[in-house]
């Protein structure tokens, strides 16, 4: 055992900690919040004052560690899921059904959950619409649409909404959903995965065709390995889409006789059929070694299957204890009782016992572990059976044909053919990344540890900046017993240093004791060449995992891990902060004028700055607030909001290109302007060009290559203009052709040089 680290604990003052609405503590301490969770998961037991001591005893010492969702949430009061995974229901081909699950899904995002899309079921862009005389706009199109949603929907605990989409790999439209991210700031939202079918993954070996089909129509037909590498293509240099195995998921899942599963949710662990729900766990394996760092190091194994035994009690209580955005999502969890027990510190427990994660003895202790967790889970939910009852939808006959559970042994099977089980499904692997934080820096999941140590540099509300130094918890431990100057052993790898094959045997082992799926990144070498990268993918398709993910640094992507903006000059000086830098009275700053065709009425936008220092000791501009004015009275209230929201997230500091990125891919559905002969897509776009020009101004932005963005300006005092065309005052710029040529005639625009025309 380690002192806890600094981060630990800002991470559970920021994400955990119970407040009351006027920001008085009502947790004061970590044991608090154990204890808050532990008697609201103990409510529904029929003797909670048994179970509650039983449940905090679990939580002590960071050895259970819940989901976050159940951490911030159980026993609050509030209106929040404690489930941590959606699928939301299946989206039919019309437009109802459309804009009903946009609904479900945005309601759910409120509540805090991710959640994962089949758009699959949409009909390609450009098939007829019978009755309507139209052609299909494609799924894409309304990926687009949920990406606006999530955008402007804040998850609970001001916690962006995770997205993911998938799409099947014989869908027409599979090729453009392919390269959708590889424009910039197109659906920032989503996780996007293939759903890669046996049939397909036969084709590519083997070299043949492949029919892309919607409803028995063969719209395209192409090579199946051509299909196959520009997936590969796109995620070599994007780090997506990612693949997910969608024949094995359904052959392996429990529930195949009640369901079939064509998504799952944000980070891949849980596939889930439709309005399908999970809620996440993870037993703390760095926690429950014994004599680390010895000869004699080992997991203590008795500890740890009673540890899982009160888990898999504390985590189907939470299908009781939890709130749920929408009806079908409570009538899925409670007849299945899907649970998702898991682990992290895999990697740090191994360095404890002296094994180099990757190596065949690491993975053999990994597929120990893993096997002993999932029997006794397994065990577990047969006991809670016999309390509480079966799962409602326990079919035994149907339940005992399925390949995991003909892969437990025997008295497990002969349990559940006499009693029943209480859960499903029982065992999932997430990323855990911030629980771990709060664990004193475990490694996350099953993920090797990424560095053993870095600096966290976080900007304080009066704007000065604090270093912390954030290390591993097995660096931290060693450290402890052998000494400061102690060199680390062999044993100490990370993740950089590692072979993609030796992720992959990991994933691979583990995977086999896991009824679910796991969360797991295959760090790749920035030199690693196409060839061997396209074949990691094929590697784990042979290896049983039901999906794959990678990441290799590109000068697309970036490198894992980078906080800051590639044209952001102080983006290593600031990290954004929970709470607001304070105001001085006078600020420095520049008004803009802004012309907008549409309006009769100049727009004025006012940025102000703040100075802070940077790393070079010397005072650096920061954006800080926003003021937008206009006679034009039709904007008021949204302007108001906005510049609220800009100033909001500018006060707390950090690398806030991202706003200038948002505003720009804002599209007026009505159409955008011509300015400058460039065309602006909407209002808010060509606002966010003027916060733009002004951060490069002022040094906080770099001057993006190729930029367009200098507008024609002419500066007068501290007012600077933004000029459009000379025109004729009575005509305005085409939103189609560009030209000043659109007249307003009878309630209709019509434009004298391309004929376009739009009537309100």
């Amino acid at each position: 055992m380690v002192d806890p680290t600094d981060i630990a604990h800002e991470i559970w003052d920021m994400k955990y900690r119970l407040k009351a609405p006027d920001d008085q503590f009502v947790d004061k301490t970590i044991e608090d919040t154990w204890q808050r969770v532990a008697h609201a998961l103990a409510s529904v037991e029929s003797e909670p004052n048994r179970w509650e001591p039983v449940f905090y005893q679990a939580l002590v010492d960071y050895r259970f560690l819940p989901a976050g969702r159940i951490l911030a949430g159980a026993g609050a009061g509030r209106t929040v899921t404690l489930h941590n995974c959606f699928v939301m229901g299946a989206i039919e081909d019309d437009m109802a059904s459309i804009f009903e699950n946009l609904k479900e899904a945005a309601l759910t995002m409120q509540q805090g959950g991710g959640i994962g899309y089949d758009f699959s079921t949409l009909r390609p862009k450009g098939s007829p619409v019978k009755g309507v005389g139209a052609d299909a706009s494609g799924p894409l199109s309304f990926m687009e649409v949920w990406d606006a949603m999530c955008r402007t929907v804040m998850s609970a605990g001001s916690r962006r909404g995770a997205m993911m989409a998938t799409l099947r790999c014989d869908h027409p439209d599979i090729e453009n959903f392919i390269a959708a991210k590889q424009t910039e700031g197109r659906l920032t939202n989503f996780n996007l995965s293939v759903l890669a079918t046996d049939a397909f993954m036969e084709a590519v070996k083997d070299d043949t065709d492949w029919d892309l089909t919607f409803e028995g129509t063969v719209y395209k037909t192409v090579q199946a390995r051509t299909l196959w590498n520009t997936i590969m293509r796109g995620t070599y240099d994007h780090a997506e889409p990612g693949i997910i195995f969608i024949d094995r998921i359904n052959a392996r899942n429990n529930l195949a006789y009640c369901e079939n599963i064509a998504a799952t949710n944000p980070c891949g662990e849980q596939p889930l059929p439709p309005y399908g729900t999970c809620l996440l766990g993870s037993i703390n394996l760095a926690r429950i070694v014994i004599d680390p760092f010895t000869s004699e190091a080992r997991l203590d194994e008795a500890g740890l299957i009673e540890l899982v035994k009160t888990a898999v009690r504390m985590l189907d209580n939470v299908v009781d204890v939890s709130r749920y955005p929408i009806d079908e999502q409570r009538q899925e969890a409670e007849t299945k009782r899907r649970i998702g027990l898991g682990i992290t510190g895999l990697a740090d427990a191994l360095i404890l016992c002296g094994l180099t994660y990757g190596s065949d003895e690491a993975a053999a202790a990994a597929n120990q572990w893993t096997t002993l967790i999932a029997n006794a889970a397994y065990r577990a939910s047969v006991t809670l059976a016999q309390e509480k009852g079966a799962f409602p939808l326990f079919d035994k006959d149907a339940y005992l044909a399925s390949p995991t559970i003909q892969a437990l042994p025997k008295d497990i099977q002969d349990s559940i053919a006499i009693h029943g089980i209480r859960n499903a499904l029982l065992t999932s692997i997430a990323p855990t990344g911030t629980i771990s934080l709060l664990a004193g820096n475990v490694s996350s999941g099953i993920e090797p540890v990424f560095s053993f140590t870095y600096t966290r540099h976080v900007t304080q509300p009066d704007g000065s900046r604090k270093a912390s130094d954030v290390s591993d918890y097995a660096f931290r431990l060693y450290k402890t017993m052998k000494g400061e100057d102690a060199s680390l052993p062999d044993y100490f790898v990370d993740a950089q240093s590692l072979s993609p094959d030796a992720h992959l045997r990991m994933q691979a082992t583990v995977q086999n004791n896991i009824d679910s799926a796991i969360s797991k990144t295959i760090n790749i070498p920035v030199d690693f060449a196409f060839e061997d990268f396209a074949d990691v993918y094929i590697k784990a398709y042979d290896s049983g995992c039901k999906g794959c993910t990678t990441y290799r640094p590109s000068d697309v992507r970036g490198a894992v891990l980078e906080v800051h903006n590639s044209r952001a000059k102080t983006a290593n000086t600031h990290h954004d902060t929970s709470e607001p830098m304070e105001r001085p009275n006078a600020v420095p700053g520049k008004t803009y004028k802004l012309r907008w065709p549409e309006s009769d009425h100049a727009i004025y936008i006012t940025v102000n700055d703040i100075e802070v220092e940077g790393e070079n000791g010397r005072k650096q501009r920061h954006p800080f607030e926003v003021f937008i004015n206009s006679k034009n009275m039709e904007h008021y209230a949204w302007t108001v909001a906005l510049t609220r929201m800009i100033s909001a997230v500018f006060r707390r500091g950090g690398d806030v290109a991202f706003v200038v990125e948002e505003l720009k891919a804002v599209f007026d559905p009505r159409g955008g302007q011509w300015m400058n002969g460039r065309y602006i897509p909407s209002l808010l776009a060509a606002i966010g060009e003027v916060i733009e020009k002004h951060m490069i101004e002022v040094g906080f932005l770099e001057v993006p290559t190729g930029s367009d963005t200098a507008s024609s300006t002419t500066e007068t005092d501290n007012v600077v203009r933004l000029e459009t065309q000379t025109r004729d005052a009575r005509l305005r710029a085409c939103p189609k052709c560009g030209a000043f040529s659109l007249l307003r005639q009878e309630g209709c625009d019509s434009c004298t040089s391309c004929g376009f025309s739009k009537c309100s």
